[in-house]
């Protein structure tokens, strides 16, 4: 590549992140409205608490249906329809709840949410755009920033909460219907963002200075047999995916575990706040040791932050403060694995393939956290909180040594 072609590709480069991220503001403003409110809205419009987890639940089954459609479009077309796309559809979703929110239309509160899922989608795929054209060495950086400004999103879109309110009472519709109506603007101006300034697309740029035979349009077969035949796809796929179950199993029934051990809604809400910033707040350090450390250390920094949460919470279940420690360590932990493993799945395949395989391990990824979610509570139901948190230690155990033993085939 020339001087000229590189200064080329770091200009592009740059312009594609500060896109990708302005984007994923935006986005999370209908994303973290629907988190806040999913539970509440559930029982509110289904009558029935047994209910109300499943607007969250259709949420996740929405971003891992939209995730290989979406991955498609991009394969055939680019990120920037693909991107935007998937915002749109987040649009129309987050409409239609607000629309059920009013009517007080349960069904169609799900309908809405399976929509607000593909917004959900779009930001695990904004992560990979960023890497189109990211030099190895800064793959992990530049990955983690997309990662990190979620984290805006997800504490402003309960912030909206009050002028949601206050604009549900100027268009005369219920309160809780205004911040849906404020996340379905910041959706579609985000699709805006990248439709009219993805220019050019990432992809496609990084398609144009790829060898001549690696330009293909891969089908999704070929996607999951280049995951089965790539040790770093692989231990990619099997690293976020575990990673993304262990979280969403554990922090799914800890609040509940809480709410029983007599902790008030404000601890329970706090300590909700510090396990996302876990996620989110250092996920920039997570990039740097990637790109410093590897890719691989990282992974398994990550995996041992997942135990130590684990661990922690099953020795002190009954401590209000160990609980929070521990959902703060997973968080942590998740952080790691997710930017890693991101990161070397980018790193395993060539950009042709790209797309097909990032789609997968994000569907891979939704809807384990989905059954993760939902197996939760039939463990803690059956068998009591400390055993979830023993079973979520062992599943970061195993996925830990089969990325070890598999690197050393």
């Amino acid at each position: 590549m020339s001087t000229s072609d590189d200064g080329f590709r770091r200009r592009v480069q740059r312009r594609t992140v500060a896109l990708l991220c302005f984007a994923q503001v935006l986005g999370g403003l209908a994303m973290g409205s629907s988190l806040a409110l999913g539970a509440i809205l559930g029982e509110q419009l289904s009558g029935a608490e047994s209910l109300a987890g499943l607007p969250t639940t259709v949420l996740t089954l929405g971003a891992a249906a939209a995730g290989l459609p979406l991955a498609a479009l991009a394969q055939r077309s680019g990120r920037r329809p693909a991107l935007a796309t998937g915002f749109l559809i987040a649009t129309a979703g987050a409409a239609v709840v607000a629309s059920a929110v009013d009517l007080g239309w349960f069904p169609l509160l799900l309908l809405g949410m399976a929509g607000i899922g593909s917004g959900t989608a779009v930001s695990l795929q904004s992560r990979f755009a960023a890497t189109d054209l990211a030099t190895p060495r800064t793959r992990g950086r530049d990955l983690s920033l997309v990662v990190w400004t979620t984290m805006v999103g997800a504490v402003a879109g309960p912030a909206v909460l009050p002028l949601g309110a206050d604009l549900a009472s100027l268009l005369h519709v219920d309160e809780l219907a205004g911040p849906f109506i404020i996340g379905a603007a910041g959706t579609a101006a985000a699709a805006a963002v990248l439709w009219i300034g993805l220019r050019p697309d990432p992809l496609h740029v990084a398609a144009d200075r790829a060898p001549a035979a690696a330009v293909s349009k891969p089908s999704l077969a070929q996607g999951f047999e280049t995951i089965r035949r790539h040790a770093g796809a692989r231990n990619a796929v099997v690293s976020v995916v575990s990673a993304h179950a262990v979280m969403v199993a554990v922090m799914a029934l800890t609040p509940v575990h809480m709410s029983h051990g007599g902790a008030s809604l404000t601890v329970v809400g706090l300590s909700i706040s510090a396990h996302v910033a876990g996620m989110y707040a250092l996920a920039p350090v997570m990039g740097i040791l990637t790109d410093r450390l590897g890719r691989v250390p990282t992974v398994l920094i990550g995996q041992a932050l997942l135990l130590a949460g684990c661990v922690t919470g099953f020795a002190l279940n009954e401590s209000q403060a160990g609980l929070v420690v521990a959902l703060v360590l997973l968080g942590l932990g998740w952080s790691a694995a997710t930017v890693a493993g991101s990161t070397m799945l980018t790193d395993s395949v060539d950009v042709a393939m790209r797309p097909r395989v990032q789609g997968i391990s994000d569907t891979s990824m939704s809807l384990a956290g989905a059954i993760a979610g939902a197996t939760a509570g039939v463990v803690v139901g059956l068998f009591g909180y400390p055993v979830l948190v023993l079973a979520a230690g062992a599943v970061s155990v195993a996925a830990a040594a089969y990325l070890v033993v598999d690197r050393a085939r």
